[in-house]
């Protein structure tokens, strides 16, 4: 797969929620997560790994992760999609909807929720660095973003990538 061929995956785990009492898909982020989804952002941005596309989960801990990443990310944001079927979605259910990406989408980012995302980019992960992949494999905490190189979307199969990259940006405490 050469670069100029492929195209980019960037998962990234919404950022961290509070815990009152609403229904889950309600919960809205923590103070913590919206110091740390500005950060994933700006780590975007410095990376150069801006989307052409967003799916979001309709929850609201990602449309607000989504929104504090996006005001980071300088420029015009990219169009988002925000899919129901990513609330509590398995590695299967999340690579079926990126299989319906059109093809002129070059960087795609899926924001979602653990442990779907995490079991997604390790099923898809058939080549990386050993420490990245191990990273990935102990903990993909809240805001954890993996980028992704992948031969395409439409025939997209377990494997069939290379991880290119595992971070965990953090704001800083005020």
């Amino acid at each position: 797969m050469t670069s100029r061929d492929s195209r980019r995956l960037v998962v990234l785990r919404h950022a961290k929620s509070a815990w009152p009492d609403v229904p889950d898909s309600e919960r809205p982020l923590a103070a913590r997560g919206r110091r740390d989804a500005p950060a994933a952002g700006r780590w975007l941005r410095e990376t150069d790994c801006v989307p052409d596309l967003v799916v979001c989960s309709t929850a609201c801990r990602t449309r607000e992760t989504w929104d504090l990443v996006a005001a980071e990310l300088g420029a015009a944001p990219a169009p988002v999609i925000y899919e129901a079927r990513l609330y509590g979605a398995s590695a299967a259910e999340l690579l079926g909807v990126v299989r319906e990406i059109p093809a002129q989408v070059r960087t795609l980012m899926l924001i979602g929720h653990n442990p779907g995302v995490q079991e997604l980019v390790l099923s898809l992960a058939g080549e990386a660095d050993g420490y990245v992949l191990q990273q990935t494999r102990t903990k993909f905490p809240t805001s954890a973003i993996a980028v992704l190189r992948v031969p395409g979307w439409a025939s997209l199969e377990s494997g069939a990538a290379r991880l290119t990259d595992m971070v965990v940006p953090r704001g800083a405490n005020p």
